[in-house]
């Protein structure tokens, strides 16, 4: 009965399929890598990563486990701990660096990591697309969850493909492909406030390196369903969500709504709309308490309208294309004057503020606990 693992060491292992058997002998050598269970199917998934040569690629130096197949269905969570433990640990997290035939190096998975991922050994399952209970929320009904309890090492859960954080996942090759597919897929359940977070990680990657989607999760209509992404608009402008009924919209945060569309070649919600203001209004300066509170970018004055109608419809408040804001309402005269200034957060504060001026000094107390 095996009480630990051990390690095969050896360097210069020329990545062949064919010629890695077991050497002859009575004894084991310990830089054998013929003794690795599956190793030349791990060397096959190397080889597939690059073009096609007479010579063969060569593994600078390879560090892995051996006897994992004779781990017995019952023990792996004890064997999961051994192997996250100094020296094997390093079995696992360690990247294989391959020579190939004209010179350059590439990085591929280390042959222990690859095993464990393909094989059940985390709570009866693969490891590969699951999420640690108590990961990210984030990631929460897209990946089914497994219990990691006393295997909590993230670096060695993220080498066996168990997914930990929105980060760890888009910083892995194929991440966001992966990420996409999944939210792509009506059997797993998202909420809106979950998409807009996950819309804005996705939108700071670099476009070169997504595949478009065919089809995206969106909201409409307060409903989050997967539609064709060439229907779906990025929401960029709170003022023109009146004209937004039964448009499919992709939350992010402001700040990175042209990065998301470009990601994704749609439109933006502001690109989509005419917003042209009909009405007549009357011009009113923002008062001074107002614009201390929001800051240099605050607008000086706004159009106070009985009605704002804007292409035809009736609303509450528009920043038109000059910067001029369009109100009929105290709470559209506090979004829109919010928004101008990119204080959208204080929009509440500024309405009470418009409703009781007397607060004045009461609200700014309260900003020292901002």
């Amino acid at each position: 009965m095996l009480v630990n693992f051990a390690l095969v060491r050896a360097t210069d292992v020329v990545l062949d399929p064919d010629e890695l058997e077991p050497r002859e002998g009575d004894f084991a050598e310990p830089d054998d890598p013929g003794l690795l269970d599956a190793v030349d199917v791990w060397a096959e998934d190397v080889l597939d990563r690059f073009p096609d040569s007479p010579v063969p690629p060569v593994a600078t130096e390879i560090i892995a486990v051996r006897d994992l197949d004779l781990v017995d269905e019952d023990k792996w969570s004890q064997a999961l701990s051994l192997l996250s433990q100094p020296p094997l640990r390093d079995a696992i997290v360690q990247t294989v660096r391959v020579l190939l035939p004209d010179g350059t190096h590439e990085v591929v998975r280390p042959y222990t990591a690859w095993w464990l991922r393909g094989n059940p050994v985390l709570d009866g399952r693969r490891p590969a697309g699951l999420r640690a209970a108590g990961g990210d929320p984030l990631l929460r009904g897209l990946y089914e969850e497994a219990d990691a309890t006393g295997f909590e090492d993230e670096q060695v859960l993220r080498a066996l493909g168990v997914r930990t954080s929105v980060a760890a996942l888009l910083d892995e090759p194929g991440g966001a492909a992966e990420l996409l597919d999944r939210l792509a897929d009506p059997e797993r359940e998202v909420t809106d406030a979950q998409l807009h977070a996950l819309y804005g990680a996705l939108a700071e990657l670099d476009p070169e390196q997504v595949t478009l989607p065919d089809e995206l999760r969106a909201v409409i209509d307060g409903r989050v369903e997967v539609v064709d992404a060439a229907d779906a608009v990025v929401c960029d402008s709170p003022d023109l969500l009146p004209f937004t009924a039964g448009v499919p919209l992709l939350p992010v945060r402001p700040s990175r709504a042209a990065d998301l569309a470009e990601l994704f070649q749609v439109r933006r919600l502001s690109e989509s709309v005419t917003g042209q203001v009909t009405s007549e209004g009357t011009e009113h300066d923002v008062p001074d308490s107002v614009r201390v509170l929001l800051g240099p970018r605050t607008p000086s004055s706004y159009l106070e309208h009985e009605e704002l109608v804007v292409d035809g419809v009736e609303i509450d408040w528009r920043l038109t294309d000059d910067g001029v804001l369009h109100a009929a309402t105290l709470e559209g005269v506090a979004a829109g004057l919010s928004w101008a200034a990119g204080q959208w957060p204080r929009r509440f504060e500024v309405a009470a503020l418009l409703e009781d001026p007397s607060r004045t000094e009461e609200l700014a107390r309260d900003r020292w606990f901002d």
